[in-house]
């Protein structure tokens, strides 16, 4: 019995859409020298609709983030545009003996989705830590993989990639020289409060947000996101520490008890 596929015509309608939006860019590996298409959105697509508070910004119709990473598909090398031609001799040794020897050659579609995106940030990231690349790269690698998982609603990886973002930013910002990934001080101290407090660790949070508010040479822009994320937080340790309903009669009343029972046994 033959099996009839059904295809979705708004799926479809979609897909197309975003064809017209993206267009090739000739790219030559610094690892092995093959030429392959590297594959971009035009400028004028982007159609930007909130921005979050860990600076990811959301889109409609087509997401530049999917297409953030370029692979070479002949050899394995992988790496955030912006990172992918800047690569020394020694690097481009390391992957070609340790990356490129178990790579299985890919073809990728013409129109990527949240799986794929998912999929080149994680091979990125493999690079990265084969060449021992700086904290700060593995970190922005780690915060758009949560990104992505925060677009399919999936609370416990993102959770995990953001502590992990979080992690590498720290790491950078005692060790490596500013700007951190295009960041200033006060922004990467802005950013490395907002992950503290997205993954609970809101105490700690408060330390790195009144870094940004108290300071004399942050800009007004970050401050303001630093106060906003500030009250946030102390509103919620306000709540945090209240009763919940139900609950303070059941306390007055088991106070009450122990002060009875403090008296009858002075």
């Amino acid at each position: 019995m033959s099996r009839e596929i059904s295809l979705n015509p708004e799926s479809l309608k979609s897909k197309d859409k975003q064809k017209s939006m993206l267009y090739d860019r000739k790219i030559t590996c610094p690892v092995c020298e093959n030429s392959f298409n590297a594959r971009a959105i035009k400028k004028s697509s982007y159609r930007i609709t909130k921005r979050d508070s860990d600076f990811f910004i959301r889109y409609s119709i087509i997401n530049p983030y999917f297409y953030d990473v370029w692979v070479c598909d002949n050899c394995g090398y992988a790496a955030i545009k912006n990172d992918f031609l800047h690569l020394n001799e020694h690097d481009a040794d390391t992957i070609r003996n340790k990356i490129s020897p178990k790579w299985h050659r890919k073809n990728y579609p013409e129109v990527y989705d949240i799986e794929l995106a998912i999929q080149r940030y994680k091979l990125s990231l493999l690079n990265y830590y084969v060449i021992d690349a700086k904290a700060s790269k593995k970190a922005i690698n780690f915060l758009k993989i949560a990104w992505m998982y925060r677009l399919k609603n999936d609370n416990e990886n993102e959770i995990r990639s953001l502590n992990q973002a979080l992690d590498n930013f720290s790491t950078a910002y005692y060790n490596e020289s500013l700007p951190i990934c295009g960041m200033d001080r006060y922004t990467t101290i802005y950013l490395i409060g907002e992950l503290m407090r997205r993954t609970g660790k809101e105490e700690e949070s408060l330390r790195w947000f009144s870094q940004v508010v108290t300071s004399t040479a942050a800009s007004s822009r970050i401050k303001n996101m630093a106060r906003d994320q500030k009250d946030l937080v102390k509103d919620f340790l306000k709540n945090k520490s209240l009763p919940s309903e139900g609950q303070p009669k059941k306390i007055l009343k088991e106070n009450k008890a122990h002060g009875l029972f403090v008296k009858f046994h002075k």
